[in-house]
């Protein structure tokens, strides 16, 4: 009996090590995004993700819908969630791929996907700030735990003045309606 030596091609991308959301699953994503009054649509793997502003494995967002495959990785569902999180709900229905020229709101949006991260089992900040360092998020300080600790007190801002944040930093969930969830579309 012969031990058969198999070569296997590792990547040395550390972007080949973010975490994907086929290995969380889609329910906790699902019911995350619900309280915004958002839907989580699952793309099959061989189809492009409509919506996606990069191609490829990342999300892309139409309207209150966020579009994934079990490759996207965790962090880009978190981002293009945040997009749409952060739009006043009357603006949401007309986004279509890009969701804003704002440097505000993206900055708003970067920080809050990282204290969404936490929202999510198995995930957590410190996975996804270092999940962005590989993916190639570019700040000032050098890396995203750098930046969310000591530069982004403007996205922390705006973002508990948009009442997203509570004013010492923590998730402000939002209010849920009645019927169970946040319209989408302005009443």
């Amino acid at each position: 009996m012969h031990s058969q030596i198999t070569s296997r091609t590792e990547s040395s991308d550390p972007a080949d090590t973010v975490m994907r959301l086929g290995q969380i699953g889609f329910d906790a994503p699902t019911t995350l995004l619900a309280r915004f009054g958002l839907q989580l649509q699952r793309v099959a793997q061989d189809e492009p993700i409509p919506g996606s502003f990069w191609g490829d494995e990342e999300a892309g967002i139409i309207g209150c819908t966020v579009h994934a495959r079990d490759d996207t990785p965790v962090h880009s569902l978190l981002h293009e969630a945040g997009h749409l999180i952060v739009l006043p709900p009357e603006k949401r229905a007309d986004v279509h791929t890009d969701a804003t020229d704002s440097v505000e709101e993206e900055d708003a949006t970067c920080y809050l996907q990282i204290v969404l991260a936490d929202q999510l089992p198995g995930v957590g900040r410190e996975r996804l700030m270092a999940d962005m360092d590989a993916w190639g998020y570019s700040f000032r300080l050098g890396s995203t735990r750098a930046w969310f600790e000591h530069d982004a007190d403007n996205a922390r801002q705006w973002l508990i003045d948009h009442h997203q944040l509570t004013t010492d930093g923590r998730w402000l969930p939002p209010d849920v309606d009645p019927m169970g969830g946040v319209s989408c579309r302005a009443d």
